[in-house]
Parts: structure tokens; C-alpha cells; sequence
């Protein structure tokens, strides 16, 4: 397999050729949660291959990794601030 890019999957963020599972999802799993690599791809019905590709193309893109999930971490936050909002309570 191979880390791509589809604009129409993923928003174009790369991912594993043939799924729908992107790289930051994969490094999320991994550095973040402190999974195994082998636990990931067990998880995820990926190879063991596919987890440390994903992590290799992680670390050799890390500014766009951190730009992507910058972006992600604002969209998440303009929907959180354009939510509606429990009623406040009138004491």
C-alpha cells in the first residue's frame, strides 16, 4: 500500500491507498494514545506495514501534519462557538 491524497476523501488529507484512514489518525493512536503499532493495525484492519508508513509520511510531513491538524482543531471550534447553547438559567 501507499499514503495518497484524494480531494474527494478525506478532504485530501493523506491517507492509507484503499481506506479511509488518514495518516493523523494513525500518529493520533500511536504518539498521542501510546498504542502499540502492531495494536493500531490490528484495530484498524490495516498491515503492520501500513501503521509505520503512515507514521514515516507523519514525521517526514510534520509541518503539514501540524498545519492540518491546526485547521482541524479551528473548525472544531468555529462549530462548538456556532452551536446552540443551553438556555441560561434565570436565578
Amino acid at each position: 500500500m501507499a499514503i495518497i491524497r484524494d480531494e474527494d476523501v478525506l478532504n485530501g488529507e493523506p491517507r492509507i491507498e484503499g481506506t479511509r484512514i488518514g495518516v493523523r489518525h494513525v500518529a493520533a493512536r500511536v504518539i498521542d494514545s501510546g498504542q502499540s503499532p502492531a495494536h493500531v493495525a490490528d484495530q484498524l484492519d490495516v498491515s503492520l506495514a501500513d501503521v509505520y508508513e503512515s507514521l514515516s509520511y507523519y514525521y517526514a510531513h510534520i509541518d503539514e501534519m501540524r498545519a492540518l491538524e491546526a485547521e482541524n482543531e479551528a473548525a472544531f471550534e468555529d462549530v462548538r462557538e456556532s452551536s446552540l447553547k443551553p438556555k441560561e438559567t434565570v436565578q
